[in-house]
């Protein structure tokens, strides 16, 4: 099913799970009319929770989504992957995380700093650490086989990894940009093992529900990423929309000015195997 906006289908729910890149903003800037909609769904009495698989403390896509025209007035909380792995961190009671040294190599740009800050851990070199974190590439045009010499010393140390982001791929100008999820994907083909906190983890879904308080049958999940978005909420029980101008425009053949074109619709649902409940060109009423 495909559909202009989100004004056909409120009525069905109670709480909207919304991805952040891809589905509200670039990266860089809000979409038009991304803020409008946001509006509507308060006016119209729904509870709305942003779900990101960045690799950032909530508190800081607060600000960010700020500076963008989208402020905390629009939305009822914000959850990240990023804020998951540090509670993981802190609170060590996943086994996973338990058998973690204190010592890690940071695979990741300085700006992803805050992710750790506080915790009682230590950042080293690859050869005296216990473990990686990856939030991703340095640079925006970066590749994976960037980080491959870091990668095969993690390898041949059989450090486990953390992964803060799963997302492979985002849209940042128009363009992709690699995230951590395809530095992850790489190191567990490599025969690395890795822990991923965010979507399409059921459990970051279960968290999302308790702090909206809904149900799993009136809540809609909102993204722009099959793998992640629409297979993480599928797994979770719960009815999802796929928003087409994200990472999937070039396949989809997105345009502002049109629906999604339903033949493109169903070679993407075709090659992943999976559908999401609607498709829509845009975040909009």
């Amino acid at each position: 099913m495909t559909c202009r906006g989100l004004a056909g289908l409120a009525g069905r729910y109670d709480g909207f799970i919304v991805d952040l890149w891809g589905v509200l903003h670039d990266g860089e800037a809000a979409y038009p009319g991304a803020a409008v909609t946001l509006q509507a769904l308060r006016a119209a009495g729904k509870r709305v929770l942003l779900l990101s698989n960045a690799p950032r403390r909530a508190s800081l896509l607060v600000g960010q989504m700020a500076a963008m025209g989208i402020g905390p007035d629009l939305y009822d909380h914000v959850l990240s992957s990023g804020e998951a792995v540090h509670q993981a961190l802190a609170r060590r009671t996943d086994p996973f995380y338990a058998a973690l040294g204190r010592r890690f190599h940071h695979m990741g740009p300085p700006h992803d700093d805050a992710l750790f800050a506080g915790l009682d851990y230590q950042a080293v070199d690859i050869e005296a650490a216990d473990f990686i974190l990856d939030t991703g590439p340095w640079d925006p045009d970066a590749a994976v086989e960037d980080s491959l010499p870091a990668m095969e010393r993690g390898i041949a140390r059989a450090l486990p990894m953390v992964c803060a982001n799963p997302d492979r791929v985002v849209i940042h100008r128009g363009r992709p940009m690699i995230c951590a999820g395809a530095l992850a994907a790489r190191y567990a083909e490599m025969g690395g093992r890795v822990s991923w906190r965010g979507k399409p983890d059921p459990a970051i879904y279960d968290e999302a529900l308790a702090l909206l308080g809904t149900s799993r049958s009136r809540t809609l999940c909102l993204g722009d990423g099959m793998p992640t978005d629409i297979q993480g909420a599928i797994a979770a029980g719960m009815d999802s929309v796929l928003v087409t101008r994200g990472i999937h425009a070039g396949e989809t053949g997105w345009r502002p000015d049109s629906d999604p074109d339903p033949e493109r619709l169903e070679a993407l649902y075709a090659r992943f195997g999976f559908r999401p409940t609607a498709a829509v060109a845009a975040f909009a009423w």
